[in-house]
């Protein structure tokens, strides 16, 4: 059952009409921690304030993709003008 479930995860899907979607739909957090090349500590901190959105599969914690784009998102409307 778990191997069907991460072939489930990492397989590729079609995100749009014409445009295909290559990695993985949910990650664990230590493949968030090296996309966003931030510590254990920060990704948890993250995920325990809520500025990183997870979602839960029986005990396992993983991270959607969709919520690594809006994090990064969040970060530039943050940092607006500041350079």
């Amino acid at each position: 059952m778990a191997d069907a479930v991460m072939t489930m995860i990492r397989r590729p899907h079609r995100r749009s009409e014409g445009e295909a979607f290559t990695g993985p739909v949910l990650y664990r957090v230590a493949d968030a921690m090296n996309v966003l090349s931030m510590s254990r500590t920060v990704i948890y901190d993250l995920i325990r304030t809520g500025r990183l959105r997870t979602v839960c599969e029986g005990r396992s914690r993983r991270i959607p993709a969709s919520a690594i784009t809006d994090y990064v998102a969040l970060l530039e409307r943050e940092a607006g003008g500041k350079q």
